[in-house]
């Protein structure tokens, strides 16, 4: 038994780095699980469930066996899982992958426990793995994953797996037993299981709900949910140790019950700052271009909300191990114990706040309900004499506000356009929260994650209406299109309004969405939510193609930006190869990109890999005040011809009374020459400029990591500035027996 600081020392760094290579695994699974499965918080929870599941029952039933053979195991099971997941095909079967390493990884702990004699020193144990978790999410988060992919992240925690088992054989090559009691001897006490199990469950939903929040006050992308899930968990590992120490005190159990209150205090000072405060900080997140500067913001920020209740709940992990007591020899069972109820009520709490309760009363209630939550488990281990003081910790729950309607909107630059607009719909989904803002000269801006997504303002009006118009106009007959991307419903709107679209497809992933688009933009979006010709399914869109036997003859892609997490998988080479396979001969797919908020590196690697699954693709601008803003992207099989003569008849120009006529010329386009004088290039004119781009493939998802440190660039005048210096005016492209060429050629040259 542990007799040895030095001996002492060996186990923590065991448990140290085992919680390194699980977090590492944790990140490179969800990563891998979006692209399968799909981004839904419904699909993603079923996951969390299996994970945390598994390691609850693996904590109880494999706890005897031998940490060099758990470690061994995880490492083995951890590279079938980088192989057979992208196989999966449903989120069951990807559960079921997932299940064998987590069964393991519960096991670890008690494993470890088992050649511990004091029970302050298995709350050492358990605060050791965390700090281990955190250096995994944060070299995962900003490293590895940054700089490599899945397999090399892999491959590390693998190794890391495989040290700790080499160390743990060499010192423990045979099975030890406790020699010594553990814990105050009071028995095994039903109530402080449950007041562990509610203290898991309020710690993980709220968790839930707070990296959601301050996803919105970040920005939502890898790094910054990086540093939420580091603060968090650098929390409980800073709470384990003083709960470590506390464990000495001759009452855990009363010390247990004081935490419980005073977490239901802090739930509420988190609650408070993160949607009532930090908003309205004096804060402008882009006046540093250098986005590491908004990191260790983000940082400070993060900590200022999150230690108070993270500390707390990590202190009652070795609190409740000593309040539990145990008999001698049962040092592995008692942790075990303690670390299952702790885990069971975590999985409760992070799918009831995910896929309920936040979709159904609101943030503001869940926490409210959390904190009652946290007074019962303090009531239920203090004293009859303190109940005035459980009945005072009640109190907090009016110190609960509602999510701040400006952050729902703007996100992190909430605090810049405070009074600039009247935020007139603000709702929380399941997947993301939604808003609708109202200014006096009668604008309209569509919000989702925190992020203006689409607007009547004449520059979106204009991109969103030639995105879905290039979509049915190139295709000689699109009878089928399918739009992934609601949003305001304008893209899709410009599609229904075409006469030879006889079917049209929205896959959205929110179910806000639709009905706010349907509510405040049916003018502009030809009410095409109401149009029976128009299907809307809830679902990621990634997963619908992946699924679906269907074919179209255009398919148009208006995802969220390319930094925000889960964005990348609609970027990759794979996803274009899947809608290339779901095309009809002669059929189009359409791809916006941004320009701003984003680099040129990012910027070259959507570009490039379209190009690689789309090499006839060609490149339409959008730009504002002659500069650069964002743009279309239009892959077709087939060699594109474009008949600018065959384009007026279709479009119904002469006519006077067409609805697609009337939509162009809503955004300034009057004529086919107008229309597609907004070519800005093609693949073959742009190899050189794209000259060392990065490919975004599934197994990197490199966009999303260059994208996210470009967040607060302005590069893009630059940037489209420096794409055109390549472009030539492509003789092969358009024809017409009318001399529309010459005409679209001066067009073209004038906007250079």
């Amino acid at each position: 038994m542990i007799r040895h600081r030095w001996l002492l020392s060996l186990l923590l760094l065991l448990s140290f780095g085992s919680g390194v290579a699980a977090l590492i695994y944790e990140i490179v699974w969800f990563q891998l699980l979006e692209l399968v499965i799909g981004s839904t918080a419904i699909s993603l929870s079923i996951l969390l469930a299996t994970f945390m599941g598994g390691m609850c029952l693996g904590s109880l039933i494999l706890s005897r066996w031998r940490l060099y053979a758990i470690e061994l195991g995880i490492a083995i099971l951890g590279i079938l899982v980088l192989f057979l997941m992208p196989f999966v095909g449903s989120a069951y079967s990807a559960a079921a992958c997932l299940l064998p390493p987590t069964l393991l990884m519960g096991a670890s702990l008690p494993a470890l426990a088992r050649q511990i004699d004091e029970v302050s020193r298995l709350g050492l144990l358990y605060g050791a793995n965390i700090a281990g978790a955190v250096l995994g999410c944060l070299l995962s988060g900003f490293y590895l994953l940054r700089v490599y992919d899945v397999a090399t992240a892999t491959y590390v925690a693998v190794s890391i797996n495989v040290a700790v088992a080499g160390i743990a054989f060499a010192l423990f090559p045979k099975p030890l037993t406790v020699s010594s009691p553990v814990g105050e001897g009071v028995g095994s006490a039903p109530t402080v299981y449950v007041a562990i199990a509610l203290s898991g469950l309020c710690a993980l939903g709220s968790e839930a709900i707070w990296t959601r929040t301050l996803g919105l006050l970040f920005g939502a992308s890898v790094y910054t949910l990086s540093i939420i899930v580091a603060v968090f968990l650098t929390g409980l590992g800073i709470g384990t140790g003083i709960g470590s120490l506390l464990c000495r005190l001759a009452r855990p159990r009363l010390a247990l019950g004081c935490c419980q209150l005073l977490a239901a205090a802090a739930i509420a000072w988190t609650a408070y700052s993160i949607s009532a405060s930090l908003p309205y900080w004096p804060i402008d997140p882009s006046i540093s271009s250098n986005i590491w500067f908004n990191f260790e913001l983000d940082l400070a920020r993060a900590f200022w909300a999150l230690l108070p209740p993270t500390i707390l709940w990590g202190a009652s992990f070795p609190l409740a191990l000593a309040a539990a007591g145990s008999k001698p020899h049962e040092s592995s069972k008692l942790f075990a114990g303690i670390y299952a109820a702790n885990t069971l009520g975590a999985i409760v709490g992070a799918l009831g706040a995910s896929l309920i309760l936040v979709a159904w009363i609101g943030s503001q209630r869940t926490e409210q309900a959390f904190i009652a939550l946290s007074v019962i488990a303090g009531a239920m281990l203090l004293p009859r004499r303190w109940v005035v003081l459980a009945a005072l910790g009640c109190l907090s729950i009016y110190g609960v506000p509602p999510v701040s309607k400006l952050l729902i909107a703007y996100g992190r630059y909430a605090a810049t356009w405070a009074g600039k607009s009247d935020i007139i719909y603000a709702r929380e989904g399941i997947n993301s929260s939604v808003a609708v803002a109202s200014f006096p000269n009668g604008l309209l801006t569509f919000h989702v994650a925190g992020k203006v997504q689409a607007s009547n303002v004449p520059r979106d009006m204009r991109l969103q209406r030639m995105l879905g118009h290039l979509t049915s106009l190139v295709p000689a007959n699109p009878r089928s299109v399918l739009v992934i991307g609601c949003g305001a419903g304008i893209t899709a709107g410009a599609v229904s309004i075409d006469p030879r679209v006889e079917r049209e497809t929205i896959v959205e992933i929110e179910p806000l969405v639709p009905r706010a688009a349907a509510e405040y933009f049916s003018e502009p979006n030809f009410d095409v939510v109401h149009n029976p010709k128009v299907q809307v399914r809830i679902e990621d869109g990634r997963h619908y193609l992946l699924t679906t036997r269907e074919r179209f003859d255009g398919i148009t892609v208006d995802p969220l930006d390319p930094w925000v997490k889960g964005a990348a998988n609609l970027y990759t080479s794979e996803f274009y190869e899947v809608m290339k396979q779901h095309l009809n001969p002669g059929g189009v797919v359409t791809m916006y990109i941004q320009l701003f908020e984003t680099n040129q590196d990012a910027v070259k690697s959507s570009v490039a890999t379209f190009f690689e699954v789309f090499p006839n693709a060609t490149i339409w601008g959008n730009p504002y005040q002659a500069q650069g803003h964002d743009m279309v992207l239009l892959g077709q099989v087939e060699p594109l011809k474009i008949d600018l003569d065959d384009m007026e008849q279709r479009v119904g120009y002469r006519g006077g009374d067409s609805k697609m006529a009337q939509s162009l010329a809503e955004v300034g386009m009057n004529s086919p020459v107008d229309l597609f004088a907004t070519y800005a290039g093609r693949a073959s004119d742009l190899k050189p400029w794209l000259t060392g781009a990065a490919i975004n493939r599934d197994r990197n998802l490199r966009m999303q990591y260059l994208a996210g440190i470009g967040l607060n660039a302005d590069d893009s005048a630059a940037i489209y500035a420096g794409m055109l210096a390549y472009r030539r005016f492509p003789e092969d492209l358009f024809f017409s027996a009318e001399g529309r060429v010459d005409s679209l050629r001066q067009a073209i040259r004038r906007e250079r």
